[in-house]
């Protein structure tokens, strides 16, 4: 028999459709990159970036909670874990200038973890004195009307509330104080403003707590004072996240 005619027709060789799944597994992969995300929650994040702002709890008292305790949103970091020289010099009308703390007395005193101390002013004249004192333990707070009082000034006090751009308040202690000048004949009129930050609801004195006090010259009234200081908290403090009972 002719070799040609009994030659078996030549089958192409059928390989396992090993690389087309690849091709095809690459390619759903890359959709996958692609869209997938679209559709899942975004990833959250321990530490809050500035655009998100950073959620502090803010009260009147420091060792314990009080009704006026809330919890805020802030542009800029108020905790120990941050340098509070970080803190804006310019934020909207207010432009301030760093006024260390002579007085070494004060320092030995309080024994701060962190002090910072401004003199703000805003374009229409008006000044205010910013003190930011952090610590994590009692001793560097105290209220202000203990050294207003040990240095002779007369005072009254009460509490107020600062009403903020996105809602809610954030409560303050207040005390309008004064003091005749007997070299001068003249009378000195202080009005100070202070609450207490912390950075979680726990309250803990270990996670560091931040005196945050206003200090002005008497502008008017004291309601009209407060008005003033309630536009230089506005510029920190954008919105209160609930009451805290």
């Amino acid at each position: 028999m002719n070799s040609a005619q009994t030659e078996q027709p030549i089958v192409p060789e059928r390989r396992p459709q090993f690389h087309s799944f690849i091709v095809v597994l690459l390619l759903l992969t890359a959709l996958g990159v692609v869209y997938i995300p679209r559709f899942l929650p975004s990833p959250t994040n321990d530490t809050p970036s500035s655009d998100a702002g950073f959620t502090y709890i803010v009260d009147i008292d420091y060792w314990r909670r009080t009704q006026r305790e809330v919890q805020v949103q802030a542009n800029t970091r108020f905790d120990l874990e941050t340098d509070l020289n970080q803190v804006p010099l310019q934020i909207g009308t207010w432009t301030g200038q760093e006024k260390p703390e002579t007085n070494r007395e004060v320092e030995i005193l309080l024994e701060p973890e962190q002090y910072i101390r401004r003199l703000y002013r805003r374009d229409d004249g008006h000044y205010m004195w910013l003190s930011l004192i952090g610590g994590r333990s009692s001793q560097p707070f105290h209220p202000p009307d203990i050294c207003y009082d040990a240095d002779g000034w007369q005072y009254s006090m009460g509490s107020h509330g600062f009403e903020l751009s996105g809602g809610g308040e954030i409560y303050s202690l207040w005390l309008d104080a004064s003091k005749k000048v007997v070299e001068t004949e003249t009378v000195d009129r202080h009005v100070v403003s202070y609450f207490y930050i912390f950075p979680d609801p726990e309250r803990a004195l270990g996670d560091g707590i931040v005196l945050f006090k206003l200090t002005s010259n008497r502008i008017g009234t004291i309601d009209e004072s407060l008005i003033v200081h309630e536009d230089f908290v506005r510029q920190f403090f954008l919105e209160t996240k609930g009451q805290r009972q």
